[in-house]
């Protein structure tokens, strides 16, 4: 059976005012139904025709590979986001405590994330993870690069491809890193700890 386009855990203008109905249309609408329709076709009569897209992804290489990643890590980030409306604070509980033990505070956590996005050349994406020895740290990852590869869990993600900002904040990415912090879903964050 082919993948779905998996649906957005809220509706399209949930999250405005900080990101709009307009950018998710293009992000999640438009690019990722073309991955998902990508990968759909590159796996078609394959050993992977029946698979999850995570288990694709951890097989994968090549342009197959770059399709799936891609497809995981924008439905991981729709995941990472709770509507504007919920409100929220900062991580509590576990993840509160592992944040200060590694980071001081959640304002030293966020500089440290921005600094990285802000240095990272053209598309890809920033994680917050969680490292084998149960430590958060902070990677970037080029184009459709994922920790799901690797031995980090991954925690928190932010896009740095332009569809996921350009409609709103154009080739501005501070602006689109303050957006993304007030609409971070740290409950889910918090349930991706190990």
């Amino acid at each position: 059976m082919p993948l779905e386009l998996p649906a957005l855990p809220y509706d399209r203008t949930a999250l405005e005012p900080h990101l709009s109905g307009e950018t998710l249309d293009q992000h999640h609408g438009h690019h990722q139904r073309a991955l998902i329709e990508r990968v759909n076709a590159l796996t078609a009569g394959t050993e992977l025709d029946e698979a999850p897209l995570e288990a694709i992804v951890r097989k994968a290489q090549g342009e197959l590979f770059d399709h799936a990643a891609q497809a995981w890590n924008n439905a991981f980030y729709w995941h990472s986001l709770r509507p504007s409306a919920a409100g929220g604070s900062g991580p509590k509980g576990a993840l509160g405590e592992a944040v200060t033990r590694d980071f001081g505070d959640v304002d030293t956590l966020r500089a440290r994330f921005n600094a990285v996005a802000l240095r990272q050349f053209g598309a890809g994406w920033v994680w917050l993870v969680q490292r084998p020895d149960g430590r958060l740290g902070i990677v970037a990852t080029a184009n459709a690069a994922t920790p799901l590869t690797g031995d980090d869990t991954p925690l928190l993600a932010v896009s740095l491809w332009e569809h996921a900002a350009y409609p709103d904040y154009r080739d501005n990415r501070p602006r689109y890193l303050e957006a993304f912090w007030q609409l971070v879903s740290w409950d889910s964050v918090a349930a991706r700890l190990r």
